[in-house]
C-alpha cells in the first residue's frame, strides 16, 4: 500500500492502545489527572466494572471554558511548556495523551467550572466526531468532572478481552488503594453500581495515617510493621515494613512510590529483597509500604507509555540506599525494640480526633488467699503438671514494688514447658520463647560477627578450574576484579571466553564454585553489585547455628533460661530465627483474662 497519513481518530485509537488497557487504566489517568489540579476530594462512580461508566468528579482547580475542547486534543497539556521541564517532573501525567485516547474508544463527557470562574461548561467526544467540542453550558461546582460511557464500543475486539465485571472493578479497586497510600492528603470515595465501597477521608497526621493504612491493609498490617525513615543528601526513605512473621505467599501487598508515583522497578525489588536477607522464608514475599524522594532531575519516568516503571541516573547509589535503610531497621527487631514499641498504644475509634489512646500501666492483680479445705497432697497436682520447673530453683517472687526493679523486656523465667518453650513474665504478661529457634540466631549472629571480623578466608584450589564464558562475562572479571578478590574468589582471565577460578571462600569447599561464578556474574551485570557469595556464606554459617544451638527436650535451669532471653533482648533481628519463624510470642494480661472471660 502507498505511504499516507493516518486519521486522527486511527492514531488515537492506536494511542489508546497504550494508555488504555482496562478500566483500571482509565481511572489511573483520570484520578491522576485530578490529584494534579489540586484536588483535596475525588469521587469515583463505577457501572458494570467500568465498561458501561466511569466517572470521576473532582474539587481542584478546573479548567477554563476556552480550554475544554483543546484537553480533548493529543498533545495538549498544562504540565510541561519546555523540554527542560521534562527533566524535572513533578506532576503525575504530561503528555496530554490521556483524554484524547480515551475519547476515542468511548463517548466521553467532560464538564468543569474554573475556580476564577462562575458557571461551568461541558464537550463531549466520542465517534469520532468533532461537533460536541464547542462548549455548553452546564451545572457543576468548582473542579472537573469526566464521565466515560461504553468503553471500547467502537473496538469491540479490545472489549472482548475484558475479564469479567468483577474481576475489572477488582483492578479499579487495588488502584485506588495504591493511589490513597500515596496521598494521605487526599479523600477518596468509590461506588459500584450505586454502592458506596471505598470512604477514605483526607487525614493528617501519624493516627489517621496509620487509620487508613488499617483501612487498606487491614490490622494485622499495622500490628506487624515497623516504621522506617532514612535520608542520606538528596535520598528520602520513609514508609512501613512489617515483620518477616507477616511474609506473604504472593507480592500482593508491595506498595512503593517514587516521588509519590507507584511504580514496579526490578532493582527496587532487589533492594528490598537483599534487605529481608536472613529474615525471610525461601519462597515467601515481604510486605511493606514505602516512600522514596528525591530530587526529580535524577529519575526519569517517561520510559513507560503507563508510567509504570522508571529510570533512575544512578542506580546503584538508590540500591544500596534502599537496601541499607531496611537492613538496619529489621536489623532492630529484637526483643528489647519490640517491647517497648508495644507499649499500650491503640487507635481509639471512638473518637472524633482519631488521636492515640494510651492505656495505663498494668498492675499486677493481687487477691488474698482462697483456703480450699483440700485433704489431698499438693504434690499430687504438681505430678500432672507438664511445666519442667528445676526444683533446685524456685521461681522468683514479684517484687512488693514494681518500680524497685527494673523489669527486662522478655522478663524473668518461669519454667520449661516440654522441653521446647520457655515461659517468662514481663512487665505487660506471658512471654512464650521457641529456645531452640532463639538460641539458634543469637548464635548465627555471633558467628557472622566473628566471620566479619577476622575477614574471608581464602582457600587455595589444587587444580585451578577453568571456566567456560561469553567475552562480556570475561569482561566483567576484569573491571570488577577488585571486588572479587575482596569477597575471597580468585579469578583470573585465560584468554577472549575463558576464566581460572585459583581460590574462593574456605567456607564454601565444596560448593558448585561453577554455577556461584556464574550467578555472580549475572548479578554484576544487571545490578553493578552481588550479595550472592556472601549469602552462601550466610547460608553455612546458618547450618552451623542450627547444629551448634540448643536442641529440644533439653532441660535448661532457670540462671540458663534467663541467660538465653538476655542473650535475645542484645541480638540483632533476634524476632526470627534463620529461617524467617519468630523466636518469641507476648500475651498480654489483657488476651489472658480474655481467654478466661475475666471481666464479663
Amino acid at each position: 500500500m502507498p505511504i499516507r497519513i493516518l486519521s486522527s481518530q486511527l492514531i488515537n485509537q492506536i494511542a489508546a492502545g497504550e494508555v488504555v488497557e482496562r478500566p483500571a487504566s482509565v481511572v489511573k489517568e483520570l484520578v491522576e489527572n485530578s490529584l494534579d489540579a489540586g484536588a483535596r476530594r475525588v469521587d469515583i462512580d463505577i457501572e458494570q466494572g467500568g465498561v458501561k461508566l466511569i466517572r470521576v468528579r473532582d474539587d481542584g482547580v478546573g479548567i477554563a471554558k476556552d480550554e475544554l475542547a483543546m484537553a480533548l486534543s493529543r498533545h495538549a497539556t498544562s504540565k510541561v511548556d519546555r523540554f527542560e521541564d521534562l527533566e524535572s517532573l513533578q506532576s503525575m501525567g504530561f503528555r496530554g495523551e490521556a483524554l484524547p485516547s480515551i475519547g476515542s474508544v468511548s463517548r466521553l463527557r467532560l464538564i468543569s467550572r474554573h475556580q476564577e470562574a462562575q458557571d461551568a461548561w461541558e464537550v463531549t467526544a466520542g465517534d469520532g466526531a468533532d461537533s460536541g467540542l464547542q462548549p455548553k453550558p452546564a451545572a457543576h461546582p468548582q473542579g472537573a468532572c469526566v464521565e466515560v460511557h461504553d468503553l471500547f464500543f467502537n473496538t469491540p475486539a479490545r472489549r472482548k478481552f475484558l475479564r469479567t465485571e468483577k474481576t475489572e472493578f477488582n483492578h479499579i479497586h487495588t488502584l485506588l488503594q495504591r493511589l490513597a497510600l500515596a496521598r494521605f492528603d487526599v479523600g477518596f470515595y468509590l461506588r459500584h453500581n450505586q454502592r458506596p465501597v471505598l470512604s477514605l477521608p483526607p487525614c493528617e497526621g501519624r493516627a489517621e495515617h496509620e487509620r487508613r493504612l488499617v483501612e487498606v491493609l487491614g490490622e494485622a498490617f499495622l500490628d506487624q510493621a515497623l516504621p522506617i525513615e532514612d535520608q542520606a543528601g538528596d535520598l528520602s526513605l520513609n514508609g512501613w515494613v512489617a515483620r518477616s512473621s507477616f511474609s506473604r505467599s504472593q507480592a500482593d501487598m508491595q506498595y512503593f512510590y517514587v516521588n509519590r508515583r507507584m511504580v514496579r522497578d526490578k532493582l527496587v525489588a532487589h533492594a528490598v529483597r537483599q534487605g529481608y536477607q536472613d529474615v525471610l522464608y525461601q519462597g515467601r514475599h515481604p510486605a511493606y509500604v514505602l516512600f522514596l524522594g528525591m530530587d526529580p532531575r535524577k529519575v526519569d519516568v517517561n520510559v513507560h507509555p503507563s508510567k509504570h516503571e522508571v529510570r533512575f541516573r544512578d542506580s546503584r547509589s538508590v540500591h544500596d540506599f534502599i537496601y541499607r535503610g531496611l537492613h538496619r531497621s529489621l536489623a532492630e527487631t529484637r526483643p528489647q525494640v519490640a517491647v517497648e514499641s508495644q507499649q499500650p498504644v491503640v487507635l481509639n475509634r471512638e473518637s472524633d480526633a482519631g488521636q492515640p489512646r494510651k492505656q495505663a500501666p498494668y498492675q499486677a492483680p493481687r487477691q488474698q488467699g482462697i483456703d480450699w479445705r483440700l485433704a489431698e497432697r499438693p504434690a499430687a497436682y504438681r505430678a500432672g503438671f507438664t511445666a519442667q520447673q528445676p526444683v533446685d530453683m524456685p521461681p522468683a517472687e514479684p517484687p512488693e514494688n514494681p518500680q524497685a526493679e527494673r523489669i527486662p523486656p522478655l522478663g524473668f523465667a518461669l519454667a520449661q514447658l516440654h522441653g521446647i518453650y520457655i515461659l517468662a513474665e514481663n512487665q505487660a504478661g506471658l512471654v512464650l520463647v521457641d529456645m531452640h529457634a532463639a538460641h539458634e540466631r543469637i548464635t548465627y549472629e555471633r558467628f557472622k560477627q566473628t566471620h566479619h571480623g577476622d575477614g574471608i578466608t581464602r582457600q587455595p584450589l589444587l587444580v585451578p578450574l577453568r571456566v567456560a564464558v561469553s567475552a562480556s562475562e570475561a569482561d566483567l572479571v576484569e573491571e570488577f576484579q577488585e571486588l572479587l578478590s575482596r569477597i575471597g574468589i580468585e579469578v583470573s582471565r585465560l584468554g577472549r571466553e575463558a576464566l581460572a577460578v585459583r581460590a574462593i571462600p574456605a567456607l564454601l569447599q565444596g560448593a558448585d564454585v561453577e554455577k556461584l561464578l556464574r550467578d555472580l556474574l549475572s548479578d554484576l551485570a544487571e545490578h553493578g553489585r552481588s550479595n550472592r557469595l556472601q549469602d552462601e556464606i550466610d547460608k553455612v554459617l546458618a547450618t552451623m547455628a542450627c547444629h551448634a544451638s540448643v536442641r529440644a527436650n533439653r532441660r535448661l535451669g532457670q540462671d540458663e533460661m534467663n541467660a538465653l532471653l538476655r542473650d535475645m533482648e542484645r541480638t540483632e533481628r533476634a524476632d526470627q530465627c534463620n529461617h524467617g519463624r519468630p523466636t518469641w510470642v507476648q500475651l498480654s494480661v489483657a488476651e489472658l483474662d480474655r481467654l478466661f472471660l475475666r471481666g464479663r
